[in-house]
């Protein structure tokens, strides 16, 4: 069998020489882990900073006189009413209400940045390209990194002064080695911490000044899963899907006001026809009761047989020392504390309807 090429990060050796194990994810070679392990990574994360390599993540730049109006054509955000370097995150939805990829959206200065999935952020591209009618642009030569945990702020403001200044979903542009860099207090591990969009050319540079401070560990895709579950954030391609709406996956809050009054993006009438009548299925917390993880995949039964769901995304919550899950269920079954079995290798283990987060966010909020 042929191997399969997979894309690289800027930092692929970088990894490699701190001792990553690499795996592929979503066409790109990524750490799994450090020499810290998954648990040791997670819990560095929270107590003090954890350092990600999130390049695989699709940045585009949109440059255009109504760059965010066109933009909330694909969207069902109020995204004009953002100041300069304010971000909100929302999602991409189809004709059916079904959601093609979340992603966050920065605006700039004359300009809007966009974050995408990495497996989704081609076709994302090719519908930004078939429906603005502006500048869009592939930065290919920039690279993302986050830095995550309650250690990162005074971390990061040694080596970018100012960015203590930012509050949760602000962005700001600052330098480093004389290049202008983008600096956002946002992340997807449920604690405060900030991503920066850097150039390709001084990333390495950049990632190694970081780890020079005890308090800065290098995490991978294994603990930031762990991650942003106990924060219940969702993944694409699992808890989110085109065959899922914003409703249905309690996501309404990222359709504002005025787009539910005014409507003009795509899925628009299933959407109004769901918030104003209601939903057939939910997603929600599920806590497993026992030892056992449940992982994605795991039918959610009533006591009698009857199946009334699945999981979709579920794994052991280093923080709480127990599993943690979350799934769809049918919303006549969705409210706190229903007890529910769950099939795990052919055994039917209790469980609960709970709600999210598992882990309490400490964003920094103004």
């Amino acid at each position: 069998m042929p191997q399969i090429k997979l894309d690289k990060t800027p930092l692929e050796m970088f990894h490699k020489e701190h001792g990553a194990t690499m795996v592929e994810f979503a066409g790109y070679s990524m750490p799994l882990q450090y020499q810290l392990g998954i648990k040791g990574e997670h819990l560095h994360t929270r107590s003090k900073s954890g350092l990600f390599d999130v390049s695989h993540m699709g940045q585009i730049r949109l440059k255009g006189v109504s760059v965010l109006k066109d933009l909330e054509s694909l969207v069902p955000s109020d995204l004009q009413s953002l100041e300069v370097g304010a971000m909100r995150y929302t999602v991409f939805t189809n004709e059916s209400g079904g959601i093609l990829d979340d992603l966050i959206v920065t605006r700039g200065d004359g300009y809007a940045l966009l974050v995408l999935n990495a497996a989704s952020k081609v076709a994302g591209l090719e519908l930004l390209q078939e429906n603005l009618d502006c500048e869009i642009e592939l930065m290919t030569g920039s690279a993302l990194l986050a830095l995550q945990g309650p250690g990162s702020v005074k971390i990061l403001n040694e080596l970018v002064p100012g960015v203590e200044k930012l509050f949760f979903l602000q962005s700001a542009e600052f330098t480093f080695l004389g290049s202008p860099i983008t600096v956002s207090r946002s992340g997807y591990t449920g604690e405060d911490g900030f991503e920066v969009s850097i150039p390709k050319s001084d990333v390495r540079k950049f990632a190694e000044i970081l780890l020079n401070d005890p308090d800065v560990a290098l995490v991978g895709l294994g603990a930031r899963d762990a991650l942003r579950l106990e924060a219940g954030l969702c993944l694409y391609g699992q808890d989110l899907s085109k065959d899922v709406t914003p409703v249905e996956a309690s996501l309404s809050w990222v359709i504002s006001k005025r787009r539910r009054e005014e409507g003009n993006f795509p899925g628009f009438g299933p959407i109004k026809e769901q918030l104003v009548s209601g939903i057939k299925k939910r997603r929600v917390g599920i806590l497993p009761l026992g030892k056992a993880p449940a992982r994605a995949g795991c039918e959610i039964i009533l006591d009698g047989g009857r199946k009334i769901g699945s999981i979709t995304s579920g794994g052991y919550s280093p923080t709480l020392e127990r599993p943690i899950a979350m799934g769809y269920v049918e919303e006549l079954f969705s409210k706190i504390g229903t007890e529910v079995l769950l099939l795990v290798r052919g055994k039917y283990l209790p469980a609960k309807i709970v709600d999210l987060p598992f882990v309490n966010t400490k964003y920094f909020r103004q």
